[in-house]
């Protein structure tokens, strides 16, 4: 079955062009990179407006500045929809969205392995595919768009080995590792107590987040609230070493696109008038 997601703009600065742009990166690391990893088939448009959403598909909002309120959610109908606050590197939050998203529609979603704490055996992960290594050093450019890095099932392995990938951009070298920047969350079944290693400072640490109460939110919607925002994906600096070199990236592409397209309306004119 495809899952259909909707890029949608709420924000005036984002111009059509541009959303069609990124939706087009994302659509790629879907079919190409994400896809095959994680048995995964969908399809994301650029769609102009949120009255124009068709039914069945799942949104991705792009807003201004909502704080802690960006992320993945569920709608009134418990339906998935993610917020992706603009900025100027908005493009890595909505891939990170788009990606957790989709491996993980409803927020739910545990995988067992054993816990990075010494004390605990085997817990319950959440799938969050792109919070181990969601800082944007570990980011890569689709058609010069700065997109997020994803660990694959092997993450979850019992033991290191050698020549498996454990993230797509091989940033991510061992099982169950935080890089910098990053966080992974946990269920241990022992003390029913939810658990983070967080990477926000030096050296990582492990947060107990305590039990978790049925309250209608899923799990995902739970950690992110009780996770410490250190930084703003959407918003990096523009001397950001990936964000310059993506921008630097466009700027320098955008000639020959310009050449490219001429070439083109020229072939259209000759076989109009042939």
């Amino acid at each position: 079955m495809i899952r259909n997601v909707a890029l949608v703009s709420e924000v005036n600065e984002v111009s059509p062009e541009w959303l069609t742009m990124v939706a087009a990166a994302l659509q790629k690391q879907v079919v190409r990179d994400f896809g095959p990893v994680w048995d995964v088939q969908a399809a994301v448009s650029a769609i102009g407006r949120l009255e124009d959403v068709p039914l069945g598909y799942w949104p991705m909002i792009i807003v201004e500045d909502v704080q802690d309120a960006a992320g993945y959610h569920t709608d009134q109908n418990g339906q998935p929809f993610a917020l992706i606050e603009y900025g100027t590197s908005w493009s890595l939050t909505a891939s990170h969205e788009c990606m957790e998203m989709l491996a993980d529609p409803f927020g739910n979603r545990l995988m067992a392995g054993q816990s990075p704490k010494e004390d605990q055996d085997r817990v319950e992960f959440l799938v969050e595919v792109c919070d181990p290594s969601e800082d944007q050093s570990a980011g890569y450019r689709i058609n010069n768009i700065l997109v997020s890095d994803f660990y694959t099932p092997r993450f979850f392995d019992p033991v290191r080995a050698d020549g498996v990938r454990y993230s797509f951009t091989g940033a991510i070298t061992g099982p169950r590792q935080v890089l910098r920047g990053g966080y992974l969350s946990w269920h241990d079944p022992v003390s029913d107590h939810w658990w983070q290693q967080t990477y926000f400072g030096e050296p990582s640490t492990f947060r107990d987040l305590g039990v978790f109460q049925q309250d209608g939110q899923s799990l995902r919607e739970r950690v992110d609230a009780l996770t410490p925002q250190t930084k703003r994906l959407s918003n990096l600096p523009s001397d950001d070493e990936r964000l310059s070199g993506a921008v630097l990236a466009m700027t320098s592409s955008a000639s020959g696109n310009a050449v490219r397209a001429d070439q083109w309306r020229s072939r259209i004119a000759t076989l109009r008038t042939s």
